[in-house]
């Protein structure tokens, strides 16, 4: 994989882990709707529209936890590849001095 290509996926897996993490953050707020349904739903009698309210709350906060999960585990990634695209420009510039330190010993 070249540099550039490297730098790119790093780009799109940032850019993801991004994405994943604004999705955590509306289902956290999309369950706290939920939570305000049900208690409203109870104060109502409501007991069976509460128990479907719950239903999705927790759903939802699965579904949080889940993509704070997948934007964790991408930033990991991301934090790897930034490491080796890192370590290939350092492989690139050592091999340039290498060279120059071969020229300036054999003058």
């Amino acid at each position: 994989m070249g540099g550039e290509q490297l730098l790119e996926q790093i780009f799109n897996l940032k850019l993801t882990a991004k994405q994943l993490s604004r999705a955590a953050v509306k289902c956290e707020k999309e369950e706290k709707a939920e939570k305000l349904k049900v208690k409203k739903a109870i104060e109502k009698g409501n007991l069976e529209g509460a128990k479907i309210y719950s239903q999705n709350a927790i759903r939802k906060k699965n579904e949080q936890l889940n993509y704070m999960k997948l934007a964790s585990r991408l930033d990991a990634v991301v934090s790897r590849l930034d490491t080796q695209a890192k370590m290939q420009t350092i492989n690139k510039n050592m091999a340039g001095i290498v060279k120059n330190l071969e020229k300036a010993l054999v003058n």
